[in-house]
């Protein structure tokens, strides 16, 4: 198998040779057909999340079919084809697990973190953590719902059920949400770096009601926002947006410190919550929604060796919704 390394945090990462994997028991090795490049494969590479595994094959929005199956798997089989989000294996023995928020177990492990991932031509997984998808969508277009899709469906699910929602940062998780928002007949407003009429553009077209820059207010009071830019100065400007009892959700995994503001902000009942990962529930729901929501994924490809330039572009931000490596 060949992949592209993360042989040593802050460096490029390496297209390396390796033995073929066998799988052990409970798992399964996966063909990787396609793998979608997330902002959180950025912050891994960049060493902004704690204790990663190094070395280590970023990548967790994996779609590929099965080619081996260690032992005790079942209802699995050869040849079928399936999805690794980020969440790759849980305890299932932890207050959290048991108390059904897997997403927040004390011993987790998080593919193309602690353990490898999909920038290569094949990987290993917990088989309990791959989702079997049917043969509808390709795998380019369907690859970025297994992280960017989950994680901001679960946003949108902690957010409410208000009809006007602003999304800041209009990414891969955004281009997304803004469809299924839309198709549950929500308005949403679209706030994108200053001056950026291309993504703004983007925004207006995926049916966003109103886009502009992430400092400016909105043009009435928001029911909920959803923040997908890693800026914590993005959250007292996101409060202040919303109505009275209105929420604000951080949806990443990483953000910059969020400054100082003042009490009044937050008073009135506005809340400010964090979404932590996904569980196996939160996909299992949302992929078979997706057909009814109509979801068209805007990708553009990059080959597997070329995944240090899809890093780049994505932090420079020079493609609309996500990049997709293809083996």
């Amino acid at each position: 198998m060949h992949a592209m390394v993360l042989k040593k945090i802050g460096t490029a990462l390496q297209w390396t040779e390796l033995p073929e994997r066998q799988p052990g028991p409970g798992e399964i090795r996966v063909k990787v057909a396609a793998c979608g490049v997330c902002r959180t494969d950025l912050h891994v590479v960049d060493g902004e999340l704690p204790d990663p595994m190094v070395p280590i094959i970023p990548g967790h929005e994996i779609i590929g079919r099965i080619d081996a199956i260690g032992a005790g798997v079942e209802g699995l089989k050869a040849g079928e084809r399936v999805g690794i989000p980020w969440l790759g294996h849980t305890c299932g023995v932890c207050p959290y697990c048991v108390g059904g928020q897997e997403n927040l177990c004390d011993r987790p492990l998080f593919t193309g973190y602690t353990r490898d991932g999909g920038f290569a031509t094949a990987t290993i997984a917990d088989a309990r953590f791959a989702f079997p998808l049917s043969e509808a969508g390709n795998d380019v277009e369907l690859a970025p719902l297994l992280c960017a899709g989950l994680i901001g469906w679960r946003s949108l699910v902690i957010a409410g059920t208000g009809k006007k929602l602003g999304l800041y940062g209009f990414g891969a998780a955004a281009h997304i949400l803004a469809q299924v928002a839309k198709c549950q007949g929500r308005s949403v407003f679209a706030f994108t770096r200053p001056g950026d009429v291309n993504s703004q553009s983007f925004a207006r077209r995926l049916g966003a009601a109103w886009a502009g820059g992430s400092d400016e207010m909105p043009p009435e009071p928001l029911d909920a926002a959803i923040i997908f830019a890693t800026v914590g100065d993005l959250v007292p400007l996101a409060l202040k947006g919303v109505r009275k009892g209105g929420r604000v959700v951080c949806a990443g995994i990483h953000m910059s410190d969020i400054p100082s503001f003042p009490y009044h902000l937050l008073w009135e009942e506005r809340q400010l919550v964090s979404v932590a990962n996904l569980t196996r529930q939160d996909g299992i729901d949302f992929l078979r929604l997706v057909p009814e929501f109509g979801i068209v994924t805007h990708t553009t490809r990059y080959p597997l060796n070329q995944a240090n330039q899809a890093l780049t572009d994505l932090r420079a931000g020079r493609f609309e919704g996500a990049a997709v490596l293809v083996p």
